[in-house]
């Protein structure tokens, strides 16, 4: 019975180090004195929510999603460029070019080319395809994407964070109960040591009691520490300082056990688990970028507009002025086709055909994650009925022991036993209820494992478990 007892709480342990992260000067901060936080499980997920830097970092990311979705038609603004320009010729120009009058022959006046001018050209163009069309709808799929994403991650943080909070609490227990087990170990080794002092006992006996209570000793410092590391881990899913000190609620013990249709919930899973959700939009996002890549094979629209405004220096002739402001300009139609396209073997062809392969086997990958999830929901379930039975036989070891105790009290009232003999019987039965406890956190988190495998929040399949000390 001791060796199962051991054994259940070194397995608690090392569950807690493996849960938690390691960080130096754990136990320092908690001598430090700090006030413990006291924090309800409902009240640890809102809190995570808030602050979890994983979810924080998906916030920032779909509000960049959501701002390309959301002016994902800025494509269709056409590009207006618009710029100064001042010229000059590095070359002489031509010798002035003589006017004169064909009746007279006399020379009327020169025209000289200018060296330098300025202009001030306007450009504008559209290119309008069919692709741009598609990739407003993948920039809206990658968008709901994001938040698939982000729901995903949000109900993971709760099932870990509700988890985590069930097993620190059920360590906290076999904290209590190691203690009073090392204290009941102190109080036998006395008796023995007394005993072996009398005469009445051998060494052996007296030995073999402080061996006990040695071995005892450095499973409590583990335990304390496993739950010092586990109590870092969620503080840092709160977003809180690591050595943050938590006062935990204890869970009403009361759970009403209930029976779960295997085919119900594996129907419910293949439409509702986030993991399928994600991988199902991966597909449409997919679809929607090789739909992409196709129309950019289709014949291309490009409108363009230009219009350049230029000066020249004046030249004053005969009373008139020659030169000065002017403007050139035109409007081009064209439409663009790229014929290399057209072969199966280039690469534009090919990345189709990449895509399409990446579709397949993301498609096979969904099949494979819908069967998964059925096997693991077959499991789960497996493993709550099995939790039921044991927490069924184990209400009959509770009943057991208190009437062991209670016949060992009344046996200690009599004279017919000694006072370490009630202690041991109490220690059993605390032992019982620690079990039972462990039984009941195992089907609690097996409810979480199922309610996160079938996509629905936290207490739909099992009402909400109330904790004490609030509303």
């Amino acid at each position: 019975m001791r060796s199962e007892k051991l054994g259940m709480i070194k397995k608690l342990v090392i569950i807690s180090l493996i849960m938690g992260m390691t960080h130096n000067g754990l136990l320092g901060a908690q001598e430090s004195g700090q006030a413990p936080m006291r924090i309800s499980p409902d009240e640890a997920v809102n809190l995570a929510i808030k602050n979890n830097l994983i979810l924080e970092s998906a916030r920032v990311s779909n509000a960049t999603r959501k701002r390309a979705s959301d002016y994902s038609w800025n494509q269709f603004v056409p590009s207006v460029t618009i710029s100064g320009a001042f010229t000059f010729d590095n070359e002489k120009p031509p010798p002035p070019i003589s006017i004169a009058n064909p009746m007279t022959g006399e020379e009327l006046f020169k025209i000289e080319t200018p060296r330098w001018g300025l202009a001030f050209p306007i450009q504008t163009s559209l290119n309008l395809s069919m692709a741009m069309f598609e990739n407003m709808n993948r920039l809206k799929l990658d968008y709901q994407g994001g938040l698939i994403s982000y729901e995903k991650a949000k109900l993971q943080l709760e099932r870990d964070l509700r988890k985590a909070y069930n097993s620190m609490l059920l360590l906290q227990e076999n904290i209590s109960l190691l203690k009073d087990n090392i204290a009941a170990a102190e109080r036998r080794m006395e008796m023995a040591r007394a005993n072996y002092r009398a005469g009445l006992s051998p060494e052996l006996m007296y030995l073999q009691t402080q061996v006990a209570v040695e071995n005892l000793k450095p499973i409590i410092d583990q335990a304390e520490n496993g739950l010092l590391i586990s109590m870092a881990s969620f503080a840092m899913n709160l977003g809180l300082p690591y050595d943050t000190q938590f006062e935990l609620l204890p869970v009403e013990s009361d759970i009403n056990f209930i029976s779960l249709d295997v085919q119900e919930l594996v129907r419910k899973a293949a439409t509702g688990k986030p993991d399928i959700q994600e991988l199902r939009h991966n597909i449409l996002l997919l679809q929607s970028v090789r739909k992409t890549q196709s129309n950019a094979l289709l014949p291309s629209l490009n409108l363009s507009w230009g219009i350049t405004p230029y000066t020249t220096p004046p030249i004053e002739t005969m009373n008139r002025t020659i030169g000065g402001w002017g403007k050139t300009g035109s409007l081009t139609i064209a439409l663009g086709l790229r014929l290399h396209s057209l072969f199966p073997f280039v690469q534009d062809r090919q990345g189709i055909k990449d895509i399409d392969d990446m579709i397949a086997s993301t498609n096979i990958g969904l099949s494979q994650l819908i069967q998964g999830t059925e096997i693991e929901i077959y499991n789960i379930v497996l493993s709550l009925n099995k939790t039921q039975i044991t927490a069924e036989s184990q209400a009959q070891t509770i009943r057991l022991a208190e009437r062991s105790y209670q016949l060992t009290e009344q046996a200690y009232r009599a004279g017919l036993q000694d006072l370490l003999q009630v202690q041991n019987a109490e220690l059993e039965l605390e032992q019982a209820k620690l079990s039972m406890l462990e039984q009941q956190f195992n089907y609690l988190n097996g409810i979480l494992d199922l309610e996160y495998s079938i996509g629905v929040p936290y207490g739909t399949i099992l009402p909400r478990t109330s904790v004490s000390g609030t509303d």
